[in-house]
């Protein structure tokens, strides 16, 4: 199914280019659609693809070990997913389901390196957006991390 370049600019990605560079992304793109409940990707596999929610929302959740999944953010549309394993292969760190019915763009690493000759400046801008969502990541691990300290400290230690 192919894609506009205006399903693009709304996204991460998209703040980075212009309409007519979006256009030209869009040519790569292939838009999914994940019915509510189900998983666009599970905890530990890998994938070389990068996800653009394009509507809806997806739970990220992780495997706590318990028999159960904690849910640890909800993205929504204009969030990246699946960031590391595109870059380099690595295998997912968290699950990702449907939260209602939910629209995914996705790009796959060949399709983008593809554009590497005729549109470095797209391939540079997309990266530089995909390293934005990872630094905002940490920096709400981070602060969720300040809290849980302070949550801890507060009650003496006892949780």
């Amino acid at each position: 199914m192919t894609i506009e370049g205006r399903a693009l600019q709304d996204t991460v990605i998209g703040r980075e280019l212009t309409l007519e560079q979006c256009n030209t992304l869009a040519t790569i793109c292939e838009q999914r659609t994940i019915a509510n409940g189900q998983l666009l990707f599970a905890e530990g596999s890998s994938s070389d693809t990068l996800f653009v929610v394009a509507s809806g929302r997806l739970a990220v959740s992780r495997d706590t070990g318990r028999g159960f999944s904690d849910t640890l953010h909800l993205l929504g549309p204009g969030d990246l997913a699946g960031e590391s394993g595109f870059l380099d292969g690595s295998p997912h760190s968290a699950t990702l389901r449907a939260v209602g019915d939910a629209t995914v763009l996705t790009i796959h690493r060949t399709r983008l390196e593809g554009l590497l000759i005729d549109n470095p400046i797209i391939v540079y801008k997309v990266m530089r957006a995909i390293v934005y969502s990872i630094r905002e990541i940490v920096r709400r691990m981070n602060q969720q991390q300040l809290q849980m300290m302070n949550y801890i400290n507060q009650g003496c230690g006892r949780y």
